[in-house]
């Protein structure tokens, strides 16, 4: 199947929407919950029709397709560092998994058992969050270096906010994998850094 910059920027527009809530987590207690959903419902999206369905359609990543137009754009200081060395942590991490096959089974098996979860349930339910928290920490997290995620301890340490956070972390691996399937490479974001804008700034304009 033939992959268009379309796909490549709405999956990298994931991978940002996850960590983007992350630090939303860590430094506020707090998420955009329909930005959330989406995230944690991509993780679920094993079998799509297409790249935008992963997220319930292109709107589901408008948080990311912005983020991604500020980290890309010429303005400094709209650029988050910190969430760039997570978004380049996830593609790090994604590369390795590639090449582990049984971690890579062991993952789909714990979507599966996750997914079962939901249906009694929904995939956004705390036992389900924290079913696929356990996934990350018993597959994804023993990989290294591992994700270090800053952040107010008092935040960081409370189980719930942690549980969110370990299965964002999944959502951005599942849309770094995603990125790699439609031909995504680091070396683009900084040769085609103008391109994508472009196409970032199309996608809001049709959607």
């Amino acid at each position: 199947m033939e992959h268009t910059l379309t796909d490549t920027t709405l999956a990298l527009a994931g991978i940002i929407q996850a960590t983007k809530l992350v630090q939303e987590i860590a430094y506020h207690d707090q998420a955009d919950q329909a930005s959330f959903d989406t995230c944690i419902r991509s993780i679920f999206e094993t079998n799509p029709s297409n790249t935008a369905a992963v997220y319930g359609g292109v709107y589901g990543v408008r948080k990311g397709l912005i983020l991604l137009q500020e980290q890309l754009g010429d303005q400094q200081q709209k650029r988050d560092m910190e969430l760039t060395k997570y978004v380049i942590s996830v593609m790090h991490l994604q590369s390795k998994l590639a090449k582990k096959p049984d971690m890579l089974k062991t993952i789909a098996q714990g979507i599966e058992k996750a997914r079962e979860q939901a249906r009694h349930f929904s995939m956004t339910h705390e036992n389900v969050i924290a079913n696929l928290a356990d996934l990350y920490i018993n597959t994804i997290s023993t990989l290294s270096p591992r994700i270090i995620v800053n952040g107010e301890h008092g935040y960081l340490s409370d189980p719930g906010n942690a549980d969110k956070i370990r299965a964002l972390l999944l959502a951005a691996i599942r849309s770094a994998v995603l990125w790699r399937q439609c031909g995504g490479q680091r070396l683009q974001l900084l040769l085609s850094r103008k391109k994508m804008i472009r196409e970032v700034e199309k996608i809001l304009q049709t959607h």
